[in-house]
């Protein structure tokens, strides 16, 4: 399956209630279809899955499908630390309709390679949809090695990685070592044209929720050759992007959303809203950024 150059891991809405908030879903999903998403993950990290129930991720998946209707991919972010746990949530995202999954690395428990072979193993063999890994040492400690990430791409149904350790090195014997069919993504927008020179084919990004069109326009430069073009638009881009990371994710993009008019709400704790200075870093970058897009 062919999930495009940007896979927008997409926020979770919350209303005044702290409840999902199912229309403005609806707004955010429009919105990012309009703006450069050629595919959504729901309920990954930066949707907050460790907040959300595994209901309401269930109700959230169904939804999503039912917006999208067939347009693009729809991504369901169903792996987690308990293997058994993520079989039937697998299980169960694929009853609702939804195209693919994604599953990160087991976080906590930190198993050894053996283990994360088998675990994702053992989800891929519980389902046919596709499957993206999504390895993310930062957040689950465990790092999945080259070796290991090899041997699952031999699993015909795991067709894909996002790569969030920022080691260009692994990334390029991964894509040396995998079919061509096995499709290596960036898990960090500020890595995207560095992931596309070794041979990636695209981001899982946060930042397109607010620059994907700019993005889909440098990732386009890129590969029609004009790589000093690409260069300058990455250069251009940076500062929106760490600014949508000045705080813990998705803090900041939540809010670069609500002061550009699509409104998502807030974040549910442990995660807590910017504070008055973070929100002044969001602001001047948006500010600076319009001044240099008009």
């Amino acid at each position: 399956m062919n999930f495009g150059q940007i896979v927008t891991a997409m926020v979770t809405p919350f209303n005044e209630h702290g409840d999902i908030d199912f229309p403005a879903t609806r707004n955010l999903i429009n919105h990012l279809l309009a703006n450069g998403t050629d595919a959504l993950v729901v309920a990954g990290t930066t949707g907050e899955s460790p907040t959300l129930t595994n209901e309401e991720k269930l109700e959230l998946f169904r939804f999503t499908v039912d917006v999208v209707a067939g347009r693009v991919p729809v991504i369901a972010g169903t792996g987690s630390n308990n293997t058994k746990e993520s079989v039937d949530m697998t299980i169960q995202a694929e009853n609702v309709g939804v195209d693919a999954v994604m599953l990160v690395a087991p976080y906590y428990n930190n198993p050894s390679q053996e283990g994360l072979y088998l675990h994702f193993k053992s989800i891929a063999n519980a389902t046919s949809l596709p499957v993206m890994l999504y390895n993310i040492p930062g957040r689950s400690v465990v790092n999945m090695t080259v070796d290991t990430i090899v041997r699952l791409a031999e699993i015909p149904n795991i067709v894909a990685l996002k790569e969030a350790n920022g080691n260009l090195d692994a990334m390029a014997e991964i894509i040396d070592r995998t079919p061509a069919s096995f499709s290596l993504y960036s898990g960090d927008d500020a890595l995207t044209i560095p992931v596309l020179s070794i041979g990636g084919v695209g981001v899982v990004s946060v930042s397109s929720h607010i620059i994907g069109n700019e993005m889909q326009s440098m990732i386009r430069n890129f590969k029609l050759g004009n790589v000093q073009q690409a260069a300058k638009d990455h250069r251009r881009l940076l500062p929106m992007i760490k600014a949508l990371f000045v705080a813990p994710n998705p803090s900041g993009v939540k809010a670069a959303l609500n002061l550009t008019g699509t409104h998502v709400g807030g974040v549910r704790l442990p995660m807590i809203p910017l504070n008055d200075e973070q929100l002044l870093t969001v602001q001047n970058a948006l500010n600076a950024h319009e001044e240099v897009t008009v």
